[in-house]
């Protein structure tokens, strides 16, 4: 009886799933409100029906609260997007699903993975550090915030091999 009230109430487990062309909408939805340019529905499409893009969703009792993006190119893969929503973040999903991410990057012979993060953005920083990426080098002005002002990021690294 326990068991099946905390199925119905409890947080949940949350699963890291292939993303599909259905889940474009959400994606897509997910991104604008995580980033101050988001893409469209038509940027997933796209990226959802290339070969040399790895997309994985998050879910949680059904619904879609995160994905992650990977171009691979040889046996390099750059992560170009990672997101939880908003509601759900703090609980240590955004690790979980990078894990998980870069697990199946490494099944497919992946050997390196590089990422460019917002130098002030201390909380992806931390989740990148923490998974074992490393500062390679540094983008001046490679962002641009919402009041028009200009961002530096850091390229960061993490061997897989």
């Amino acid at each position: 009886m326990i068991g099946w009230f905390a199925r119905l109430f409890g947080p949940g487990i949350a699963s890291v799933e292939p993303a599909g062309a259905r889940d474009s909408h959400r994606l897509a939805q997910l991104h604008r409100a995580s980033f101050h340019r988001g893409w469209g529905e038509g940027e997933f499409d796209q990226m959802l029906s290339e070969r040399n893009t790895l997309v994985h969703r998050l879910r949680l009792k059904g619904r879609t609260i995160g994905f992650s993006v990977s171009r691979l190119a040889a046996d390099e893969a750059e992560l170009l997007s990672i997101a939880v929503d908003e509601k759900y973040r703090g609980r240590g999903l955004s690790r979980d699903l990078l894990h998980t991410h870069l697990g199946h990057l490494a099944g497919r012979g992946i050997r390196t993975v590089f990422l460019e993060v917002e130098e002030n953005n201390q909380p992806a920083r931390r989740l990148y550090q923490r998974a074992g990426f490393q500062p390679v080098g540094r983008r001046e002005q490679y962002y641009r915030d919402s009041s028009g002002q200009d961002l530096n990021a850091l390229v960061l690294k993490r061997d897989l091999s």
